[in-house]
């Protein structure tokens, strides 16, 4: 068993005393008192940082509007998201959510995943992302999340893993010009060409531009606009490209850049009424204004 000087350990309680979010393993459990979260709607301030969803990438279409404007357009399907666990400054010394999304039978997850989802009593998810809030913006555990999180019109940065495309030359990979195509070329019409010097430095820089991987990495698009959402299918259709193939999830949350309005946003999640009946919900669509873009004015 280690031992320690006395002049040690009163250092270290010393510190753990100045610094709460620190050397938790000091004090048990039972001392931390269990957060009672309330869930309702709140006033969301211009500090406010919302939670947000895990969706599936469905594909992606076109629509046009009520200008006759062609739209590109990529379908997310939100399914079934909820808190999964809530991180308190009080436990963790930080505020965050775990959203879970999906299904998954127990079979197919491993011991410390099962025995996660037991301890917090929620269904057993498919796909887990934390999701970093501020304090006013938790919700308890088994808390519900849909596609009204979001209303048309906002922009949203969406984060995905993209294709990959496996081991892929310079001209596709960094978009080099290549070699010439007929004269004075032979056998290296797509070849990088030269890498580095002779004697001096005698070596290749880091980072230089070669062959190799590319795609199934990380990436998010932002301040991508909210076209339409349908409630009764939990679909959203936001306009352009998202990162990741069919089938992928991306996660999505409010726009850093582009921030939308505090006043149309529900905070910290839509509540649904009781008396609601979801299957009647028709899909709401973004205002457009009523002047038509393609009428030249005075």
């Amino acid at each position: 068993m280690l031992a320690f000087s006395r002049g040690f350990v009163s250092r270290l309680q010393r510190f753990a005393v100045n610094s709460p979010s620190s050397l938790r393993f000091l004090s048990s459990d039972a001392e931390i008192q269990t957060r009672i979260i309330d869930p309702k709607p709140g006033l969301m301030t211009p500090d406010s940082k919302r939670t947000g969803l895990i969706a599936v990438k469905c594909g992606m279409s076109a629509l046009w509007d009520k200008w006759g404007a062609r739209i590109p357009i990529t379908v997310l399907w939100v399914d079934d998201n909820i808190v999964s666990q809530v991180k308190t400054p009080e436990k963790e010394g930080f505020c965050s959510l775990q959203i879970g999304c999906g299904h998954k039978k127990e079979k197919h997850l491993t011991k410390p995943e099962v025995g996660h989802f037991r301890a917090q009593g929620v269904p057993m998810k498919r796909k887990l992302k934390e999701f970093p809030v501020t304090e006013d913006a938790l919700l308890p555990v088994g808390a519900s999340l849909n596609v009204r999180h979001f209303v048309p019109g906002q922009y949203v940065d969406v984060t995905g893993i993209t294709k990959g495309k496996g081991f892929q030359g310079v001209m596709k990979r960094h978009g080099f010009k290549g070699g010439p195509a007929s004269h004075g070329a032979s056998l290296s019409h797509r070849s990088a060409g030269s890498v580095g010097h002779i004697t001096g430095p005698g070596r290749v820089f880091k980072g230089k531009k070669m062959a190799g991987r590319m795609g199934g990495e990380q990436r998010t698009v932002k301040s991508v606009w909210v076209y339409k959402i349908d409630p009764a299918r939990n679909l959203m259709w936001v306009k352009g490209q998202v990162p990741g193939a069919t089938g992928n999830f991306v996660f999505i949350k409010d726009a850093v850049y582009k921030k939308p309005d505090i006043s149309l946003l529900p905070f910290p999640t839509y509540f649904a009424p009781e008396d609601e009946d979801t299957d009647d919900l028709k899909p709401l669509v973004a205002e457009l204004g009523d002047v038509d873009p393609f009428i030249v004015t005075d």
